[in-house]
């Protein structure tokens, strides 16, 4: 590490200003902040010192993907190895998903990354942290066959609408990879929904099994066919789905890792999770349909319901900011997901439109959470100033009865 240190330091005058690379001084600064933690300080004003910085930060939630990540990859050999009927090795079929998957990381940070760095140069500043993580949750949050000019499409709007218009990371108001997935979602509709696009090769439909279905559980569910997986399939990820969504037990690892380094809000996932059951409870209740009468607790184990609580909902930028707020919009978060699963049959799964909707009235809700604290302040003040001179009486009375 000491030579690559000596290595920029040698090369950093070109990048600065007056230097021959002087317009790529965002891009140098890009690499070299992500290699090494810069030692900058604040000179002048208030400011907050912590351990880690924002590149530091991303590079956390990225390790805490990777158990999706790769299990994602394993999980679409392995259906691929179903519908054609093949068997093959652990290996084999990892690297069969490998191939798969990666090129869509690949479109998804090169898209990603170059538009960051464009805004970057064009605006004379930093590039932007928080796309480390998005260049991950994209590919995580895509069916294995979706094409990859779509990849590139979404993420570059994901990227340009989503954020830069609103100035950048940490401004945005909607979470980038599911603005991505939503514009996907919209656009081309045949690459995000049926039976085809969960597993690699059945859009193609060469060489598959007689009768093979792709359909995920939730896809089942709303065409009314009971065919769910066993409850162990479900929560290892031996199902159809998204690339990262289908394992409960790698996504909680996950969990574990931001929570561990207290980077992911607990009191949103756990708020997100209870209102995501009081919901299926209450459907529980009615089960006038066959959705309906799906036992609360399953919800958790098919979609991508997990996957949005831990990842997507916990965004620090575009969920609420305070801290009563945080319990109010994981709870509306885990509701309003299980309400759109139940009542939208074009679209069973539906903590992507939850979250996007919540991330909009995240604002407002800490706009009431802060307009409530006032209010009791002000209340608590008001009794304060009632009690001064009751107060001053009691203690002048026992003084001029003594003096007495």
């Amino acid at each position: 590490m000491n030579s690559l240190r000596k290595y920029l330091d040698n090369i950093k005058p070109n990048f600065e200003k007056g230097g021959r690379f002087e317009k790529f001084r965002s891009t140098f600064d890009a690499f070299e902040t992500f290699l090494f933690v810069p030692d900058k300080v604040t000179r002048s004003g208030s400011h907050i010192r912590d351990s880690i910085d924002m590149k530091r930060t991303m590079t956390i939630v990225i390790i805490a993907l990777i158990p999706s990540l790769l299990f994602g990859m394993y999980n679409v050999g392995f259906q691929h190895s179903l519908a054609t009927g093949n068997t093959s090795s652990f290996w084999q079929l990892f690297g069969f998903g490998f191939l798969k998957v990666f090129p869509i990381v690949v479109v998804s940070y090169v898209v990603g990354l170059s538009i960051e760095f464009i805004f970057a140069q064009v605006r004379g500043h930093e590039v932007n942290e928080g796309f480390l993580v998005t260049g991950m949750l994209i590919p995580l949050v895509m069916p294995v066959d979706v094409p990859l000019w779509t990849v590139a499409i979404s993420t570059a709007f994901a990227v340009i609408i989503g954020k830069e218009v609103f100035g950048g990371t940490g401004m945005n108001i909607l979470n980038p990879a599911l603005t991505a997935r939503a514009f996907l979602f919209f656009a081309y509709p045949a690459d995000m929904t049926g039976d085809k696009v969960w597993v690699a090769g059945l859009k193609a439909g060469k060489n598959m099994v007689d009768g093979f279905s792709g359909a995920t559980p939730l896809g089942n569910l709303a065409q009314n066919i009971h065919k769910l997986p066993d409850h162990m399939d479900a929560f290892i990820g031996f199902i159809p789905g998204s690339i990262g969504e289908t394992s409960k037990l790698a996504i909680l690892i996950g969990a574990a890792i931001l929570l561990y380094s207290g980077i992911g809000s607990w009191k949103i996932m756990i708020s997100t999770l209870v209102g995501g059951l009081v919901m299926g409870l209450i459907f529980n209740t009615f089960a006038v349909n066959d959705y309906m009468r799906l036992p609360f607790y399953e919800h958790l184990l098919y979609g991508g319901f997990m996957f949005g609580l831990v990842f997507m909902a916990t965004d620090p930028v575009t969920a609420a900011q305070t801290e009563r707020g945080k319990w109010i919009y994981g709870f509306l978060t885990g509701m309003l997901a299980i309400i759109i699963r139940v009542f939208n049959p074009a679209y069973p799964e539906g903590v992507m439109l939850a979250i996007l909707l919540m991330n909009v009235f995240a604002p407002l809700i800490d706009y009431f959470v802060v307009e409530s604290n006032v209010k009791k302040r002000m209340k608590r003040y008001k009794q304060a100033e009632l009690l001064k001179p009751l107060s001053t009486d009691t203690i002048k009375e026992p003084s001029h009865e003594y003096s007495k």
